[in-house]
């Protein structure tokens, strides 16, 4: 007997468990195909933005995500070239309940949607499967090849990542000008407070940016692309050098960096596919549009993505016929808002990043920092941006609980 369901989704990241959620509650059959045993990776996207609260409070789900273990991040602020720092965002000021940002341990929350769909009839969660190709029958994707077998779908959606392997074609690349290398230091109990804020540093060609956990400080250390290997030959005491020196409130804890195992490299990527769908086969998420993580959007973009496949192809997924026109529909209402995204992370990397690598200047330019001062709401233009992205979707009437 053929295995077979409606739709095959490839990853069990953000997109696709959201997805599989969503066409399940359209009474879809749906099976979602994660490689790994379990979801306990360290150093993923983390960061839940308002858009998405939302999304799971439309969902239902809302009560129960806020149990999670979580933090808060508030606003984000830099230095500035005359001393001190500024505050380049005001979440506090966008529409309540959705005015920050939630720190949640990405096993956490896709543990939490994987039950959420348990609860569907028609979902299907298959851990330790390993998506490796593609099923083809006259030019159309019937479905995938697995390492446990092959399944035919109606319709393949691969939410497998930046370095899909189903993709069909080489992505856009656009230049990056650095490497992220992430590690953890310990937070001490009296530092806990509620919200935190989230601040960036420079050094010369080096830059940090520390995420608040609920028990600890999760630190994003950024300099020149390519790195690695001249970082880990120099070792772990001069990698701790760095970050006293980058982060002097840190110094007292820098030695918790055990060795360079403890610090992990994100090759930093900003692509997208000029063309997000073929007869039989859909890219949405990171597998689509790699983004970087200046600003911590991917994961938002990711679910944004989820909601409006769900959207547009519940009906004709229900109808047994899903056309190239539908996918291409998908696409359409996707491309603006990632676009506009890659976009302004594009000018936040050339105007910070790249003016304190070139050591031009270390902060913000004097025109933004005479907007922030001067010109009243300036700041929930980029809060804005960040919370919700240009495209916020709403949770489709049928997946509402």
């Amino acid at each position: 007997m053929t295995d077979r369901t409606t739709v095959a989704i490839a990853g069990g990241g953000p997109a696709g468990m959201m997805l599989g959620l969503l066409l399940a509650r359209a009474g879809i059959r749906v099976t979602v195909l994660e490689k790994h045993k379990d979801f306990l990776r360290d150093f993923r996207g983390d960061t839940v933005h308002a858009s998405t609260i939302r999304l799971l409070d439309e969902l239902g789900l809302g009560k129960g995500f806020r149990e999670l273990p979580q933090s808060r991040l508030g606003d984000l602020s830099a230095p500035v070239p005359e001393g001190g720092r500024v505050t380049l965002t005001d979440f506090g000021r966008l529409p309540a309940p959705y005015n920050y940002i939630a720190m949640v341990p990405q096993w956490d929350l896709l543990d939490f949607l994987a039950e959420a769909g348990r609860r569907e009839p028609s979902f299907e969660l298959r851990m330790s499967t390993e998506v490796t190709g593609l099923l083809r029958e006259r030019g159309r994707v019937v479905g995938v090849r697995t390492n446990r077998g092959d399944l035919r779908a109606d319709l393949t959606v691969a939410c497998d990542g930046r370095n899909s392997i189903l993709r069909e074609a080489p992505p856009r690349e656009f230049p990056v000008p650095f490497d992220t290398w992430w590690f953890r230091l310990p937070r001490f109990e009296g530092e806990r407070e509620e919200i935190a804020a989230l601040r960036v540093d420079f050094r010369g060609e080096e830059a940090g940016v520390c995420l608040v956990r609920e028990d600890y400080y999760q630190i994003a250390f950024f300099t020149v692309k390519g790195r690695d290997a001249r970082l880990r030959a120099e070792g772990v005491e001069r990698f701790r050098e760095r970050i006293r020196l980058l982060m002097p409130r840190f110094a007292d804890r820098v030695d918790h960096i055990a060795s360079m195992d403890d610090v992990h490299l994100l090759d930093v990527r900003l692509n997208r596919l000029r063309r997000w769908y073929s007869d039989g086969l859909l890219f949405i998420g990171d597998a689509a549009h790699a983004m970087s993580p200046a600003g911590g959007v991917g994961i938002n973009l990711a679910f944004q993505d989820a909601v409006a496949a769900a959207a547009l192809l519940a009906r004709p997924l229900r109808r047994g016929n899903v056309t190239v026109r539908d996918l291409a529909r998908v696409q359409r209402r996707r491309w603006p808002p990632t676009v506009v995204v890659q976009a302004a992370q594009r000018l936040l990397q050339r105007v910070l990043f790249v003016a304190a690598f070139e050591g031009r200047r270390s902060g913000p330019p004097r025109s933004l920092l005479f907007l922030i001062r001067h010109v009243p709401g300036f700041r929930q233009i980029p809060s804005r941006l960040i919370a919700y992205g240009p495209r916020p979707e709403h949770a489709p009437a049928f997946a509402r609980r």
